[in-house]
């Protein structure tokens, strides 16, 4: 196979596992929305508050239980299921379980024991001390879910770790629900995100064994020290930049918690839950990029260029719009699912969404490939980076302009982050930034809004027909812009549909889409 026929191998993989990842996430993702919009409304933003705070904690501590042993799984169960290594495959799935199942025990029991500690001193809210407490009981089943959701990616089954993230979805929905509607409360909330995860855990944990049980293991070569070893040298960098990146949204709460009211810290989860759905997007195309970047090893530097550049573009394509589309309709969606109690969330859901402009200068794609290549080093210092540009700032904005003080202090030092990050790439691997594609997807972009704005100001009074329709015609518009400014070409288009037709389930969904826009390239072409 020459580099060419690789390259776009390695490509059809990617955009298969993105599939099933984008539809797996997407799923589970509109489960949990709908279940946290029901839950923040029958709570109240004083009540939601103070559960989205004693996650805080748990979700923190967690962070220490990596070591980057689950993108060490991801990439060398990847690397040598390409190799056709199979023992060391099931060596590596095998010990990165039994490291980060050692960690998450005793990382749980601390947390547990120490529940009145850290509510006062991490939180400053000794009341919810019994709520971290419940809390707390979520650290392992988490700890065994995501590493499962690893070996899963790595071994290109991500359609498993779409099921098992559903799995996690509904359980947690269902709880949830039905104990705050028996009037169990916030106590009722945090059953149902143990629970959930627990679920997740013991269905990963036996489509794992069922994947691996087959593979014969090697008394050679692959000991148990050397995988630990090698996926832990791997790993540790990478370990560091997760903490920090992990430990970004907890700060923000921490912030959030001395220097504002839990109206407030309500108020701000409720946006981010509607940020978190660009998660369905982002996780898995992240995810699935980390993959194709560590078959790309053998590769030259200019094959290696050529895929991050593709990969650049055309997660602006899929991002950009999005992003347009939710602060488009901020209010409206806040309004309907929220009512009137969330009076700011629209506001900070607007200005946070500004974050996934920075996709066309790397951010999303950056990190899958430092990490898919082995620099982790790299990715370390870019989480490093826009962690302490946030830490210096989010206290002074917090305090002078509120939440919107500290989106603004994220938005800056992500951007930093970034933009390092970007550097490096250039020299280390002679990245280009290929502006005048990236300034065609903004604004192809920008000038598709004219038909949301004109709807959702001159359409029918319902904000559900605003939306429905606003957004419609906002892509329908986006796509045949795309086209037509050849922004994407014909070539690109038809290699596209080629991808598509070999997955029947996204064949489905991208055919008609993609039949559209060839028609006009087609007819542009003509001209």
């Amino acid at each position: 196979m020459d580099m060419a026929d690789e390259l776009a191998k390695v490509t059809e993989e990617s955009a298969r596992g993105g599939f099933f990842l984008i539809s797996g996430s997407a799923i589970a993702t509109v489960i949990m929305a709908v279940a946290s919009i029901l839950v923040t409304r029958f709570l109240g933003s004083e009540l939601y508050g103070q559960y989205t705070l004693a996650l805080v904690v748990p979700q923190l501590l967690f962070l220490f239980t990596d070591l980057g042993v689950s993108q060490g799984v991801t990439k060398f169960a990847a690397y040598f299921k390409l190799k056709g290594e199979t023992y060391r495959i099931r060596k590596v799935i095998k010990y990165g379980f039994v490291l980060r199942a050692s960690v998450g025990i005793a990382i749980s029991a601390i947390t547990y024991l120490f529940a009145d500690t850290f509510a006062t001193f991490l939180i400053q809210r000794p009341d919810l001390a019994l709520y971290v407490q419940m809390a707390s009981l979520s650290i392992l089943p988490q700890v065994l879910f995501t590493t499962a959701n690893s070996a899963f990616v790595g071994l290109d089954k991500t359609e498993f770790a779409a099921l098992t993230a559903n799995a996690n979805a509904i359980a947690k929905a269902v709880v949830s629900i039905a104990l705050v509607l028996l009037g169990y409360s916030v106590i009722g909330a945090i059953a149902g995100y143990v629970v959930g995860y627990a679920v997740a855990a013991v269905a990963s944990g036996v489509l794992v064994f069922l994947l691996v049980r087959g593979k014969s293991e090697s008394k050679g070569e692959g000991n148990t020290f050397y995988v630990l070893r090698t996926m832990l040298y791997y790993g540790f960098p990478l370990y560091l930049s997760i903490l920090f990146a992990g430990f970004i949204p907890l700060y923000k709460e921490f912030v959030l918690s001395y220097f504002t009211t839990y109206s407030d810290v309500g108020n701000y989860k409720a946006a981010v839950n509607f940020v978190a759905l660009m998660a369905v997007l982002t996780i898995p195309i992240t995810t699935a990029l980390l993959p194709a970047f560590s078959k790309l090893n053998s590769l030259s530097i200019e094959k290696i260029r050529m895929f991050y550049q593709l990969a650049k573009k055309y997660t602006a394509i899929v991002i950009v719009p999005i992003t347009f589309l939710i602060i488009i309709f901020s209010r409206e969606v806040v309004e309907i699912t929220y009512g009137s109690t969330f009076e700011s969330a629209s506001l900070f859901l607007s200005t946070y969404c500004l974050l996934y402009f920075l996709v066309g200068i790397g951010y999303l794609v950056l990190p899958s490939l430092y990490n898919g290549l082995g620099e982790t080093k790299i990715t370390f210092e870019m989480s490093l980076i826009t962690f302490l540009m946030l830490a210096v700032q989010a206290p002074f904005l917090t305090i002078a302009y509120g939440v919107q003080g500290l989106i603004t202090a994220f938005l800056v030092a992500s951007l930093v982050g970034t933009l390092y990050g970007l550097e490096v790439a250039r020299k280390k691997f002679q990245v280009t930034y290929d502006a005048l594609t990236l300034l065609k997807v903004y604004l192809v972009s920008a000038v598709s809004c004219v038909s949301a704005v004109l709807v959702l100001y001159f359409g029918y009074p319902s904000l559900i027909f605003k939306i429905g329709v606003g957004g419609f015609s906002y892509l329908f518009l986006y796509v045949t812009l795309l086209a037509m400014t050849k922004t994407v070409t014909l070539a690109e288009l038809d290699k596209a549909s080629s991808i598509a037709g070999k997955t029947l389930a996204f064949a489905i969904v991208a055919k008609p889409v993609l039949w559209y826009m060839r028609k006009l390239a087609r007819f542009k072409q003509a001209l």
